[in-house]
């Protein structure tokens, strides 16, 4: 079982009456009814599935106008919201670090023409090898992770990936943010743990690490199945012609005869995944070229040492044939304690997919029909301090379960049972929104009069990455291992 300390959660009613005052001051314009909206998404009693039905909600005290108006023209402080989603308690590993996950969610709108800034996202179908592109809104989201089998996070920071960005460029800057606002609240001291960053394998790991080499954090990703590394290069021998070699061997994930033998090897019997292998190898950087993110480097380009480690398992829950997993830690020199902590604390950034569930098939978060994406962004953020209050009221609700349903302890409920129970426990806590005046609607577009200002179409761009094309004299693009059995990660 979970401590407070560990999981996050409120001690009293009056953590969560704080933090629903102090998101109220963060609400600069239409305030009163972006705080309803939020309550109405609290209370519902199904998953929401339109703005205009929340108002039919009774904490809703407004009319289905306010709902729309609170998106279009409410103004949010984010800068102090992020302040105010970090000042909560928040859950830790079991050495009392801070973890970290990183990813991208999309909210997909292929039908939206009139929608700017929508991107071609890469989403997943339902057989094997059936991705497909869809245009949207992809968000990087960044959630503190918690220990033990949980489907809890708490979400820190949502920004929208706009036309050109690079995603671990601005990955790193939503990440240098988060971490000063955690350390001026208090969660990090000097003299504590690095915080560990977890992200899959749609990241850059050596980049985001290179990028966050003044801060406290250690990167841990996944790596594709067909990457090949460069291995430490070797010492200079004095009276060699020649510059000094920056690489040495080569290092092929998908070509066993490169690997030599392990640093460490260490196997844990598990109960899902039955025994589990994990080997490392020390001091392995990948041969770094000037393309894609890499063009804008001035001069030599970095070498970016860290540790792989492949994980190897019996079997998997869903019973499919299992694959390993490539990780590459950006600390080096490691133990085998530390390599079996390492591979068990990825496995919990997968707990960030179950919030992203719930903040789409039950808070409907990309339910609304929204047009400016900047009501988009303040949608994502009422989110966000919506599923924040479930968090801190997961120790103060009634479990208020289905006939069918077993009886768990408070420590295990889920995010959308404690919902249910939400209802109630609002009205205990605070609620700083005035009550509604008297008001008409307006007269709206005259009967029998068409649109005279048609909202104008724009194009759907093709990817997030710059569009910038390399210097000509390129250096050669390192070599990726092509066999026919190659492994996907």
């Amino acid at each position: 079982m979970n401590s407070v300390h560990d999981t996050g959660c409120a001690d009293t009613v009056g953590d969560l009456s704080g933090f629903r005052r102090e998101f109220y001051r963060c609400l600069a314009r239409r305030a009163d009814a972006a705080f309803d909206v939020v309550d109405a998404v609290l209370c519902a009693d199904g998953p929401v599935r339109s703005l205009p039905e929340l108002s039919l909600v009774g904490e809703h005290r407004r009319g289905h106008g306010s709902v729309y108006a609170a998106l279009d023209r409410g103004r949010i402080d984010i800068a102090r919201l992020r302040r105010a989603l970090v000042s909560v308690p928040l859950p830790r590993a079991a050495d009392g670090r801070l973890v970290l996950a990183v990813d991208i969610t999309s909210w997909l709108r292929p039908e939206a023409h009139t929608c700017p800034q929508r991107i071609l996202c890469h989403t997943y179908g339902r057989a094997k090898n059936t991705a497909q592109m869809i245009p949207g809104w992809p968000y990087s989201v960044v959630a503190a992770l918690e220990t033990g089998r949980s489907s809890w996070t708490a979400p820190l920071d949502a920004v929208r990936l706009a036309p050109g960005d690079d995603a671990a460029t601005v990955t790193a800057g939503q990440l240098r943010t988060v971490i000063g606002n955690l350390i001026e609240a208090g969660h990090w001291c000097p003299g504590d743990p690095d915080i560990w960053i977890v992200a899959d394998a749609g990241y850059d790991a050596p980049r985001l690490a290179f990028l966050l080499a003044d801060l406290p954090v250690a990167v841990l990703a996944r790596m594709r199945s067909d990457r090949v590394l460069r291995r430490h290069a070797p010492a200079w021998q004095p009276g060699t012609t020649g510059r000094p070699p920056r690489h040495g061997g080569e290092f092929a994930f998908a070509d066993q005869t490169t690997w030599g033998e392990p640093d460490t090897a260490v196997t844990t019997d598990t109960r899902l995944y039955g025994p589990a292998t994990a080997r490392s190898w020390n001091r392995l950087h990948p041969r770094l070229t000037h393309r894609s993110s890499w063009i804008t480097q001035v001069g030599k380009l970095p070498v970016i040492e860290g540790t792989v480690i492949r994980l190897d398992v019996d079997r998997l829950p869903s019973g499919a044939i299992p694959k390993p997993i490539w990780l590459w830690h950006s600390v080096v020199d490691l133990d085998a304690a530390e390599v079996e902590v390492l591979w068990q604390v990825f496995l919990r950034r997968f707990d960030i997919e179950h919030t992203f569930r719930m903040l789409k098939q039950t808070l409907g978060w990309a339910c609304p029909k929204l047009r400016n994406p900047a009501a988009a962004d303040r949608w994502t953020w009422l989110l966000l301090a919506a599923y924040t209050q479930l968090r801190l009221a997961r120790n103060l609700t009634v479990d208020l379960k289905r006939p069918w349903e077993k009886r768990v302890s408070p420590q295990r409920l889920t995010p959308a049972r404690v919902r249910r129970g939400f209802r109630h426990l609002r009205r205990k806590a605070a609620c700083p929104a005035r009550a509604p005046k008297p008001s008409r609607p307006g007269p709206g577009r005259p009967a029998g009069h068409r649109n005279q200002r048609p909202a104008p179409r724009y194009d759907v761009h093709i990817k997030t990455a710059s569009d910038r094309k390399p210097p000509q004299k390129a250096g050669p693009r390192p070599r990726r291992n092509s066999t026919k059995h190659q492994l996907r990660g």
